[in-house]
């Protein structure tokens, strides 16, 4: 298994580009249907997040040999389900879905406090339609999205000529921190900063804790800054419920001062709470509990 995650998702431009063209040309129907081969093949042809996600059901949640096999097929289906539905939703089939907003008053008590704050969310469920959530909010561009700038340039280039443009603003992670800076400039606007709490990056700072009955590294970073901006912290989670149904859940969480490990231990209930209710939508396909090392 792939002991660490590198910061870069799998992928090429021509599987968006069929995708895209299934889309728009014959409909989400047949775009689904190409899925059923894709998961097929990842199953087989991607060893390493095979592995890495049948021991997250196997081991961590409990389940039989077959379901946990199942499950790994199942997982990559909804994995792609949730891109085909991000393109098509930033392409102006919005209106194809429905949504229910679970929390979202969280987020305007947050804004009506006027000193920002902190989201908190992971890889899983589709979060990167959340601006469609956001978009019931009164001040249309409050969200920053805290990212690493190592994705795929060519895909990131070529879907920006098909999906429409969007209002999150994005602060690349840097070397220099100077990411930090901007994160301070974004809170003093009373924007609300979106981190994703679940992947730690080798040689990076980290923190411990328990998910799912196992230690595992986090990164430490959200959990420093949250924990030390005096700022209200929130758990957001986006998640497919049907096949053209989202639900966002914003769940608040007390933060004592400097207390990063206190918050991680939020998160991390939080994020099995969320897991049990969604179990195939985590997409962390990689040696998160460090098992090949044991």
């Amino acid at each position: 298994m792939d002991v660490d995650w590198k910061g870069k998702s799998r992928g090429n431009v021509l599987g968006y580009k069929i995708f895209i063209f299934c889309i728009k040309k014959l409909g989400l129907t047949s775009a689904y249907f190409v899925l059923y081969f894709v998961a097929a093949y990842f199953c087989f042809f991607a060893k390493d997040s095979t592995e890495s996600s049948y021991y997250y059901f196997r081991k961590r949640l409990g389940y039989s040999r077959f379901k946990s096999i199942t499950s790994v097929y199942l997982s990559y289906f909804v994995f792609g389900q949730t891109i085909i539905d991000k393109i098509a939703i930033s392409s102006g089939l919005k209106s194809k879905f429905t949504y229910d907003f679970d929390g979202i008053h969280r987020i305007k008590e947050v804004l009506k406090e006027k000193k920002g704050g902190i989201l908190i969310s992971g890889h899983l469920g589709n979060f990167e339609i959340a601006q469609h959530f956001f978009g019931e909010l009164e001040e249309k561009d409050c969200i920053s999205l805290l990212r690493y700038n190592v994705e795929h340039t060519a895909i990131k280039n070529y879907l920006d000529t098909v999906m429409k443009k969007s209002n999150i603003k994005i602060i690349f992670i840097k070397d220099d921190f100077s990411h930090i800076f901007e994160i301070n400039a974004a809170l003093a606007r009373n924007e609300i900063v979106c981190i994703t709490g679940d992947r730690y990056i080798k040689d990076s700072k980290y923190l411990t804790q328990e998910l799912l009955g196992k230690e595992a590294k986090f990164p430490a970073g959200p959990f420093l800054l949250a924990s030390r901006l005096k700022v209200p912290v929130l758990f957001v989670y986006v998640m497919k419920e049907s096949r053209k149904h989202y639900h966002l859940y914003a769940r608040s969480s007390k933060v004592k001062y400097r207390d990063a490990n206190a918050l991680l231990n939020n998160y991390t209930k939080s994020l099995e709470w969320i897991l049990k209710k969604h179990p195939l939508q985590w997409f962390n396909y990689f040696d998160f509990w460090n098992v090949n090392k044991e």
